[in-house]
């Protein structure tokens, strides 16, 4: 009991005078009677009193005390109190005890977290590693791997497959105690805690290589509290269910490295051109070292910084004991020496066109897949080098910064496909996905409508400007030869004679006839359309030229043969079935022979294909915006695009750039073959090729003193050996073996060069004539407006326009 001493009681001092009280009225007992204080004792209690019932019965009245003299104080006998402990002793013992209740306080405040954000999770008996994405693997026709495709960008690869200093290096650098620790470090975290306070930064968070992959698997990227311990939960449930080595297997092959590579066979596919399974030290190093921020730090985006973090990751697996300093030396990049990583080329733009046709073919796929392609990867690379080296060496004195190509065989099979000159610059596809204008190269579909209706290649039609329903198509050097054949009109792309005939047969024919070779795109019903003014692709463009090559039989242009699974089900597999015959085999004969006529001596002149037989058409859209060339041989059908993306002017012409990109692509793709003739049956080699005389000295062109006319000589195309020639009786004109008559007017006395045509036989400038044409017999203007037009027709002729025309 606490006891009180007043002022009143100090030795000395003088009472104050105070009210008494009225004494409380005394019990029985007899004592306190009048009394105000009473000093407690024992088993008695103040004022009242206490039944002890150890001593059996009632207390005894207290002794009689003698009266206090005044002036005199009574000081009551204090009751000893514990001492306190003093010194360092009192103060741990109070840490003790205050830190024990803080803790306690804290743990509930976790547990209370930890309840209540995994009670955000579902049961824990529903939770699932969620399968990976499926990669596509993609292989060129001899195996070779084309490209990875897919959400991951690789393939998964187990722990076994790799080389031992690949996960060292992501051990050493990510989680040192992986093997030692439950899913969560809290060694690592308070180590973390202690570099972030000694650096006043936050330089690591202690989180595990599991806690990293629970994130990756089931979490948000969010950074907040209840996400870390969602995280948490989750790496114990790993650790729980899964080997460490699965772990790690799971994370080697799930973790982001940049450049939308997921896995670490994505990323050694994307950044050095080959498997996990061979990668090098330092490149594992790199890899390992990019995991800490892989947007940033990977070997494209800034391999500077990655090669000094490569020299941290490879001193971590020395210092762990994964290798020894000297291999650590070893393998470590010079900073200032570039770090050389794969170039994404051109099969990229096949591998994407693949995976675009994936659905299509299968639908969703669930599953690693491998596809089978028709690419040869050879083939594949030339085209790349060709389109590259073409736009690098021409592309800024002639005004054109693309290009593409596609080259299939007769059958249809895409052997080659570049979509542009820089994968990494542009992923977009010119070759299979851009439409533009094929100019000139849509006119050999007019022509076959044209020789379906009855026409033949010695017909006769007017090379006259004319006016169709307000329409009135031009030459380019608004120039005109007058009559000439079909043939002539052909080799030379002569727009006025390609116009009369679409409007003859109908442009709604015209499309018909394109679409039943091959092409897909919408197209309007217009005149214009014998110009080549209605948009296609150059693949489409490129497999319709293909009954051309093979005799008259169609092609669905393809790029994959199969799709399997990795453990070697078949998904599917290529039909060879196909849209059949689509141009007789007499009109495919008469087809191949003009556009043989077109790169012997008309503006394809610029292709060049030694020992083979061969026909194209040279193609330029107004303005030169676009510039193509589509030629054949019996073995391949390849075509190729120049221009800009913006559809700005060029100085292109198709039987230019894209003629001579053409020729050494092809000169390539027909090493080691034997030289073929066109299945139609026509035989070019056996043509003579009418060569202008020049003198060998001056090299001015030899002027025949009886004509006024430049002298030409017919030789052997193989040989290039003059021959002889008959004369046809009828027009004193010189026979070919086909039984074409060359008319040595048609060359202009001051150039040799054929007159109406678009452009120079070498296709450099457009031509100039420099007197019109003399046909060998007068003929009549063509009206295509008339009610009944008048047409033309020549001696050769096998139907005349007036039979064609009238039905005789």
């Amino acid at each position: 009991m606490d006891f009180r001493i007043s002022p009143d009681d100090r030795v000395g001092a003088q009472p104050k005078k105070r009210a008494r009280k009225p004494a409380a009225k005394a019990k029985k007992t007899g004592w306190g009677k009048g009394r105000d204080r009473v000093e407690p004792s024992m088993g008695q209690s103040v004022g009242g009193f206490v039944d002890d019932e150890r001593s059996g019965g009632p207390s005894a009245p207290p002794p009689k005390k003698r009266p206090q003299k005044r002036g005199t104080a009574r000081t009551a006998k204090p009751v000893k109190k514990k001492k306190r402990r003093s010194g360092a002793g009192g103060f741990l013992v109070f840490v003790l005890h205050w830190g024990f209740v803080a803790c306690l306080w804290a743990g509930i405040a976790v547990a209370g977290i930890i309840v209540y954000y995994g009670a955000q999770l579902p049961a824990s008996n529903t939770w699932a590693v969620p399968d990976r994405p499926p990669n596509i693997r993609i292989l060129a026709a001899d195996g070779q791997l084309i490209s990875n495709r897919g959400k991951t960008g690789g393939e998964a690869t187990s722990l076994r497959e790799l080389p031992a200093y690949v996960p060292a290096a992501v051990l050493a650098i990510e989680d040192r105690r992986f093997y030692e620790h439950f899913g969560i470090d809290p060694i690592g975290i308070a180590r973390a805690l202690v570099n972030n306070v000694s650096e006043g930064r936050i330089t690591g968070g202690g989180s595990t290589i599991t806690q990293q992959l629970a994130k990756n698997l089931f979490l948000t990227r969010d950074q907040n509290l209840g996400r870390k311990v969602q995280e948490a939960l989750l790496a114990i449930w790993l650790e729980h269910n899964y080997t460490k080595d699965q772990i790690l297997e799971m994370y080697l092959n799930r973790m982001f490295f940049g450049n939308n590579s997921f896995g670490i066979e994505a990323a050694a596919q994307t950044y050095f051109g080959k498997s996990a399974r061979n990668l090098t030290l330092g490149e594992a190093a790199m890899l390992a070292g990019s995991l800490q921020a892989p947007s940033r730090l990977n070997p494209k985006s800034n391999p500077q910084a990655l090669a000094q973090r490569q020299s941290v990751v490879l001193q971590a697996m020395a210092d762990e004991g994964y290798i020894s300093e000297a291999e650590a030396k070893a393998a470590t990049i010079d900073p200032s020496q570039k770090v050389r990583t794969k170039i994404a080329g051109g099969e990229s733009y096949v591998a994407d066109w693949v995976e675009s046709l994936m659905q299509a073919y299968l639908g969703d796929v669930n599953e690693d897949v491998i596809v089978s392609t028709t690419i040869n990867w050879d083939l594949q690379k030339e085209a790349e080098f060709v389109l590259k080296e073409a736009v690098a060496r021409d592309g800024e004195k002639r005004g054109f910064n693309q290009g593409a190509l596609v080259s299939m065989d007769t059958e249809g099979n895409v052997r080659a496909m570049v979509g542009g000159v820089d994968y990494q610059a542009s992923q977009y596809n010119r070759a299979v996905t851009a439409r533009r204008q094929p100019g000139s190269t849509f006119k050999p579909f007019v022509y076959l409508a044209a020789m379906e209706k009855g026409y033949t290649p010695d017909t006769v039609a007017e090379d006259a400007q004319f006016d169709y329903k307000g329409w009135s198509p031009r030459n380019s050097n608004n120039k005109y030869a007058g009559p000439v054949t079909l043939r002539q009109a052909l080799t030379y792309s002569i727009n006025t004679v390609a116009a009369r005939l679409a409007i003859d047969v109908t442009p709604q024919v015209v499309i018909d006839t394109a679409m039943r070779l091959g092409i897909s795109s919408p197209m309007l019903a217009v005149p214009s359309i014998a110009l080549g003014t209605q948009e296609v692709s150059l693949l489409e463009l490129t497999g319709a030229y293909a009954p051309f090559a093979n005799g008259g039989i169609g092609v669905i242009p393809s790029v994959i043969t199969k799709i399997e699974t990795a453990e070697g089900k078949v998904l599917y597999e290529a039909s060879t079935a196909g849209p059949g015959r689509v141009i007789a085999p007499n009109i495919v004969s008469e087809m191949d022979d003009m556009l043989s006529g077109v790169v012997e001596v008309g503006s394809g002149k610029g292709a060049n294909l030694s020992g083979w037989n061969f026909g194209g058409k040279t193609g330029t859209s107004q303005n030169s915006k676009d510039a193509l060339f589509i030629g054949f041989t019996s073995r391949y059908v390849t075509g190729v695009w120049l221009g800009n993306d913006n559809a700005t002017k060029t100085t292109l012409y198709g039987g230019t750039v894209p003629a001579a990109i053409w020729s050494e692509f092809m000169a390539k793709a027909h090493a080691g073959l034997t030289p073929q003739n066109l299945p139609s049956g026509y035989d070019a080699s056996n043509t003579p090729v009418a060569q202008q005389l020049v003198d060998p000295n001056t090299g001015a062109a030899i002027i025949d003193p009886n004509t006024g006319q430049p002298m030409v000589q017919y030789v052997d195309p193989i040989t290039g050996q003059p021959v002889e020639v008959q004369i046809d009786p009828t027009t004193g004109q010189p026979l070919v073996p086909s039984g074409q008559a060359f008319d040595e007017s048609q060359f202009g006395p001051s150039d040799g060069q054929i007159i109406g045509g678009d452009q120079a036989l070498d296709g450099s400038q457009p031509l100039t004539p420099d007197q019109p044409l003399t046909p060998s017999q007068p003929l009549q203007a063509f009206d295509p407006n008339g009610t009944d037009p008048t047409p033309q027709q020549s001696q050769k002729s096998q139907r005349t326009l007036m039979d064609l025309l009238f039905g005789n």
